[in-house]
């Protein structure tokens, strides 16, 4: 297909009120681009609509089920399935504005990804990356025309400029550049972090992230997964099944690059430096290994079985490979002394905040933060090497 073509991959479970008008705004777009649904198990009539489809631009995927396979995996099918050098990943409760296309790919080349700008209802709070713009919170109350016409009509930048530094989805980029870094992490299945996680790889890998502020969507916000109305949830009330896999991945996200997720006020990633840490602490309690494990590479203590127990179906990582008896030997660059006796919630806060007070730092030696006794004996850094998912 041509150079200016778009795949827009649009994974969607139990969305279709929501699928069907975000396939009607990208007919709409003037490009001859690919639109590509792959459906994941849902039981709401979608597999039945896409069937009556005779679209020869449109291509599927189809998950009968009854286990969803979520964002992650389904993106990642999308994008290999998809025929065009450009790809959007873009989310069935999303509609493209007018000439989304055209400015998307005004930004794009190699080694950029281009966002749109989102409007959302009032749903969330207002921030600096985006247009909180009330058209409507249910399909049925959203105006499309009304929409249209303000875009193309009414709509001035928020900061009167027509890019920012930054991402969040839909964004867009060459296929290659996508495959490149090995596509999502599937350690954040079915979905929760996973953007995030993409995010800081592109930045560490030298993409360049652009938003653009005249390509615009409307995002009804969250109704695939935070506010499924399939999945317990509603407009502004969060599903038990999101809540879940949110506490879930961010315990990995913190896992793999031993911080919470950070960005600057327009999202561009930060990205901290990854340390190889090894926590060993006496003293220790179920519960005092369920806070301190995910912020360190490897954790020496006692009583342990409990906690890899209960917690091991959560994550991909072999938690027995990240806690070790007490008097294993340790070989991490940075090593952290901790008393659960004395353990408190400060104490927590500087490991919080480790990788930046060691960036601060820069030393080779031994010193105290609060009650934590830490021994740096290298500054190697870690973090280019989670670029690339194999």
């Amino acid at each position: 297909m041509g150079k200016n073509k778009i795949t827009f991959v649009i994974p969607s479970r139990n969305n279709l009120e929501f699928l069907q008008l975000a396939y009607k705004s990208i007919k709409d777009l003037k490009g001859n681009h690919e639109i590509l649904v792959l459906n994941d198990a849902s039981t709401d009539g979608t597999q039945e609509w896409i069937e009556s489809l005779n679209d020869s631009k449109l291509i599927t995927y189809y998950n009968p089920g009854p286990e969803r396979i979520g964002i992650v995996g389904m993106f990642d099918k999308g994008i290999e399935m998809a025929t065009t050098d450009i790809i959007m990943a873009f989310h069935a409760d999303m509609v493209a504005g007018p000439n989304l296309d055209k400015h998307i790919l005004k930004h794009l080349k190699p080694g950029t990804v281009v966002s749109a700008t989102r409007v959302e209802p009032p749903l969330h709070p207002d921030g600096p990356e985006k247009m909180l713009v009330d058209f409507g919170i249910e399909v049925e109350d959203f105006d499309y025309n009304k929409f249209c016409n303000w875009v193309n009509n009414e709509y001035k930048p928020k900061h009167g400029k027509t890019t920012t530094e930054g991402i969040f989805a839909p964004w867009c980029m060459y296929k290659s550049d996508f495959l490149d870094i090995g596509g999502h992490d599937e350690l954040f299945a079915p979905q929760s972090k996973e953007d995030s996680d993409i995010f800081n790889r592109f930045v560490l890998n030298g993409y360049k992230v652009l938003q653009t502020w005249e390509g615009l969507v409307y995002h009804f916000t969250s109704r695939g997964s935070r506010f499924n109305k399939h999945a317990g949830g509603a407009a502004g009330k969060n599903s038990d099944e999101w809540l879940n896999t949110t506490t879930k991945n961010m315990r990995n996200f913190i896992r793999k690059w031993g911080t919470m997720v950070k960005h600057d006020p327009l999202m561009k990633p930060i990205v901290p430096p990854k340390y190889n840490i090894g926590f060993i602490v006496e003293n220790c309690t179920t519960e005092i290994l369920q806070v301190l494990e995910p912020w360190c590479n490897t954790i020496y203590t006692s009583n342990t079985k409990e906690y890899i127990k209960q917690e091991q179906p959560n994550t991909s990582i072999d938690l027995k490979e990240r806690i070790k008896p007490y008097d294993n030997e340790k070989n991490n660059d940075i090593l952290i002394e901790i008393n659960g006796n004395i353990f408190n919630q400060q104490d927590f806060q500087y490991i919080q905040q480790l990788s930046e007070i060691l960036q601060d730092s820069g030393e080779i030696g031994s010193f105290k933060l609060g009650n934590l006794h830490i021994s740096v004996i290298q500054f190697n850094t870690y973090e280019k090497e989670l670029i690339i998912c194999k």
